[in-house]
């Protein structure tokens, strides 16, 4: 019998759903039981995906509680890990380790797809899956999209935006479920368990906390000091920094971001007056790192992370004559890790002498610092590193290829 969260759940007809919060909410039989609803229909698919193969077997997951639910009721097939009902619906399991796994499923024709542990698998994963969602004309089955997860994970903030962010506004449903929604569960014995996990892990898989955010040991939020424009001094000198990456945003990729972070110092105090942050094709990068030159200034000297061998030396050559002839611009080679190289910036934070301009950009920022330097996408850090490395560096002169208008 179903809990009430779990019997919503699986109640539910849109599109696309996730429960969970807490461990031991009861996700997994509520993933199981949304993926049976319409087994008797014929022709009906339903595929269940985990992360790996393991994930799959382990005591109280899919293919186990599947056996102890349908076995004398469906046929199982171990080799291909599909039950056939008697109506002829089947439901089959997966797993998507890695992007080679997604071979698997071209092809396949869907009408629900339901991923356990969803913060465990890559965003374009995720949306690739979608590919698959299907079914002939005149098939009266709904198309469900189902998601089960505790929060926490490498796609914690793409879920957590997905669903809990925007998620009514594009027609997504959470159901938020704990600990104590779970009846079925010793929870007493549990919650002593659950004690023992350091407090980051614990407010996450004991309260479903979506909010609380890892810290990756550089950088804390309260360092930074949030200023406004209007009082900043006078005569700070400012460096456009770029990071840049070439690949656009398509279905099922998750590429890095390109960011271009406005910096200056004035009396030993840095302001981050500002951060770009975009993905785009490398046409698409051209015209905006031109924009934002044009925004900012010829007097702003703009850098641009160079490439190892000849092509970062041709990146670097083609943008000085087609794309920012006229201003004062220079290709910079990153040396060191990327720790290595925020370590400046940790360390101006840290004593209180890094400064963020109020902007629209500042939260993103915040959270890809807290989280660096393990972060799926440190785009911004890493802009924020090269303006400070040219700046030290070079201090109010850069020494670069200056191009007048053609």
């Amino acid at each position: 019998m179903l809990h009430p969260k779990q019997q919503a759940f699986v109640d539910d007809d849109r599109l696309e759903v996730l429960f969970g919060g807490s461990a031991g909410s009861g996700k997994t039989y509520a993933q199981l039981a949304a993926a049976l609803k319409f087994a008797h229909i014929p022709g009906y698919s339903a595929l269940l995906i985990r992360r790996s193969y393991s994930h799959l077997t382990m005591p109280g997951a899919f293919i186990p509680t599947a056996r102890e639910w349908l076995g004398g009721r469906a046929d199982y097939n171990q080799a291909t890990h599909t039950w056939t009902f008697p109506s002829g619906a089947t439901l089959s399991f997966g797993h998507l380790d890695h992007d080679r796994d997604l071979d698997k499923y071209q092809g396949a024709q869907l009408q629900f797809i339901g991923i356990d542990e969803a913060t465990q698998i890559p965003e374009h994963h995720y949306r690739y899956l979608f590919s698959r969602l299907r079914k002939p004309e005149g098939f009266d089955v709904p198309l469900r999209f189902r998601a089960t997860s505790n929060p926490g994970g490498i796609s914690h903030e793409f879920i957590k935006r997905r669903f809990i962010t925007e998620g009514e506004l594009d027609g997504r449903r959470f159901i938020p479920a704990l600990l104590q929604d779970n009846p079925s569960l010793d929870r007493e014995k549990y919650i002593e368990t659950l004690s023992k996990l350091d407090p980051l892990t614990r407010a996450r898989l004991l309260d479903g906390d979506w909010d609380v955010l890892p810290e990756g040991g550089m950088f804390k939020r309260e360092w930074f000091e949030i200023v406004q424009e209007r009082d900043l001094p006078r005569g700070i000198k400012w460096t456009r920094f770029w990071d840049r990456a070439a690949t656009a945003p398509k279905e099922g990729t998750d590429p890095d971001w390109t960011a271009g972070a406005l910096v200056g110092v004035k009396k030993g105090i840095w302001y981050i007056r500002d951060i770009a942050h975009f993905r785009a094709s490398s046409e698409g990068n051209e015209v905006r790192i031109r924009q934002t030159a044009d925004a900012d200034g010829r007097s702003v000297p703009v850098w641009l992370e160079q490439e190892p061998g000849s092509s970062g030396k041709d990146v670097i050559s083609h943008y000085a004559r087609t794309v920012l002839p006229g201003f004062t611009f220079k290709g910079k080679r990153s040396t060191g890790s990327k720790a290595d190289r925020a370590a400046p910036v940790a360390s101006a934070a840290e004593l209180g002498n890094l400064k963020l301009v109020s902007g629209p950009w500042i939260n993103a920022f915040l959270d890809e610092a807290a989280a660096f330097p393990m972060v799926a996408h440190d785009d911004m850090i890493d802009a924020v590193s090269g303006a400070f490395s040219v700046v030290f560096e070079r201090p109010f002169i850069v020494r670069s290829v200056h191009i007048r208008g053609l």
